[in-house]
């Protein structure tokens, strides 16, 4: 019989995006952020999973998929959209080949290796019928994967003032994890990582068991925790918290310091969007014509050199790096392991956490480097195992109770990339939504037809004006304008629908209009914003 291990790894990686979706549109540019993440992220990370699964290979992987996500990858125009700009990435990756013939080894090699890329997600697609959710979900079946929610749209749980509407994206998101994965979820991304008092309470009201802090989340929580973030601990609300580990954060994380900053990677900011003849890279672009990254690139890191230095880059020496790196976070893990095992008496648990997209989107080699690290943990050693959060507490229920610190994941550990001079307009409009949301759900307690349609369309309008990407895109300057017109957008459908409601004139054309554009949760029930003592129980 197998020694036990002396400590655990519990790898989580979150998967999110904001809800895009412009039926208005033939081809907008901001719903390339899901192509990307698809073909870039989700699709290597499942075949990756699905890989390791049929070779027998134990391993345990926690995941968020966010319900903005997951609506987004059930959505039919969009995966329809997908698979056509799928189409162009094989055309051109085809042309790629013929055209690096003539150049050097690494170019054609890389050229090779691109289309073989694309054909394989193209393999994926079309076999579950572009409905990928289907093999996660079966991944999670199996065992191997624990996925979990998130707030509905991501919201900003300590920045909103009623208590209804932290409820509300709760509540919609576990009724949505159901209908996606025909199960209750276990655990939960709390947005942005961001904790405060109550929400513990509100989670295991829902059902949720464990979430995630960052470290100082659970450091500076009330008492002192024992163990730090190397053993889970109960909030007075009954939840058990995870926390991140710094340590694994800045190895992978790190551009400079970590993993990803290698000079044989390949380099994310040199496409053939911009290398490449205009006019051959003009049928892959957008309508408007402007040169963007396509998603092929040639060039490594090379070093801090400008990037028309930058030296050609090899798929295989990138694989060989990746498998070292592998090799070395482990042995990291191992010594962390055994030291912490000495000092607690217990086995540890390190959380390793991460934004999905961070493997294959910025850091093109991650899924090889996770597929090495699943590998060596399950062949070559016994002193660490992969688990799930879950897992943890049904093996080691006993822990420590303390109130964790009201924090985040942001930039200074609290709120304030979401809370700032540039996006601070915002939370007036999102409060008053809020206030006239609860009014109108505790106002028409039994709805039908017509009025229930846009009532429950108005609760779509407010969730997506609360996702907490629009004001982080204004924090950091990236797609700032595009944000700004978004929260405006649903914060007025909001108060248009609001307005018709109470004066009891709602414009048909008007609801079934915003109902084709804003199409989240079609079984949202605006039942979830009546006061608590007015609620009726959520199935």
């Amino acid at each position: 019989m197998a020694e036990p291990p002396k400590g655990y790894l519990c790898l989580v990686l979150h998967a999110h995006l904001p809800y895009v979706r412009h039926p208005e549109y033939p081809d907008f540019l901001e719903e390339d952020w899901l192509y990307e993440a698809i073909t870039e992220t989700y699709v290597p990370l499942l075949d990756m999973m699905e890989r390791l699964a049929a070779d027998g290979v134990h391993f345990r992987l926690t995941m968020s998929v966010t319900p903005p996500l997951c609506n987004m990858l059930s959505d039919d125009l969009l995966m329809s959209r997908y698979y056509r700009k799928l189409q162009k990435l094989l055309e051109l990756a085809e042309r790629e080949v013929q055209r690096t013939q003539s150049l050097s080894h690494e170019f054609h090699e890389t050229a090779q290796m691109y289309l073989r890329k694309f054909r394989k997600a193209q393999d994926i697609f079309e076999a579950c019928h572009g409905r990928i959710l289907t093999r996660f979900r079966a991944l999670q079946d199996a065992g191997y994967l624990e996925i979990i929610t998130c707030g509905a749209t991501h919201g900003y749980l300590p920045l909103m003032v009623k208590e209804e509407a932290r409820q509300a994206q709760i509540r919609i998101a576990v009724d949505d994890y159901r209908r996606h994965f025909g199960r209750p979820p276990r655990g939960i991304w709390l947005p942005e990582c961001a904790f405060t008092p109550g929400v513990d309470k509100m989670l295991r009201q829902n059902g949720i068991t464990f979430s995630f802090l960052d470290s100082h989340g659970i450091l500076f929580g009330v008492p002192r925790p024992k163990y730090g973030v190397f053993a889970p601990i109960y909030s007075p609300g009954g939840v058990a918290f995870f926390g991140r580990d710094m340590e694994t954060a800045h190895q992978v994380w790190s551009a400079e310091q970590g993993y990803p900053g290698d000079y044989s990677y390949r380099e994310f900011y040199r496409d053939v969007g911009y290398d490449l003849d205009y006019t051959y890279v003009r049928p892959y672009l957008h309508e408007d014509g402007v040169r963007r990254n396509i998603g092929i690139k040639y060039y490594k890191v090379t070093g801090r050199v400008p990037l028309s230095s930058k030296e050609p880059y090899s798929p295989s020496r990138a694989r060989d790096v990746a498998a070292s790196h592998a090799g070395n976070f482990l042995f990291n893990r191992e010594k962390q392991a055994e030291y912490l095992r000495g000092v607690m008496g217990t086995p540890p648990v390190v959380c390793s956490i991460y934004d999905a997209e961070l493997f294959g989107h910025w850091w093109f080699e991650g899924p090889e480097f996770l597929e090495f690290l699943l590998k060596k943990i399950h062949y070559d050693q016994q002193t660490v195992k992969t688990t799930t959060p879950y897992e943890y507490i049904q093996n080691f229920p006993e822990q420590q109770i303390l109130e964790p610190e009201p924090s985040s994941w942001g930039d200074k550990g609290y709120h304030e990339v979401w809370l700032n001079g540039s996006n601070d307009w915002i939370y007036p409009h999102l409060h008053i939504c809020s206030e006239r949301m609860v009014q109108l759900a505790n106002s028409h307690p039994s709805a039908e037809g017509l009025v229930k349609r846009a009532l429950n369309q108005a609760a779509r309008e407010l969730l997506l004006a609360q996702s907490s990407d629009w004001a982080f895109l204004m924090t950091v300057g990236t797609a700032r304008q595009y944000s700004v017109k978004r929260t405006r957008e649903h914060v007025s459908r909001f108060l248009g629908l609001d307005h018709q409601i109470r004066e009891n004139r709602i414009q048909e054309d008007f609801v079934r209009f915003l109902e084709d554009h804003d199409n989240i949760f079609p079984q949202v029930d605006y039942h979830v914003y009546q006061s608590q003592e007015l609620a009726p129980i959520y199935a």
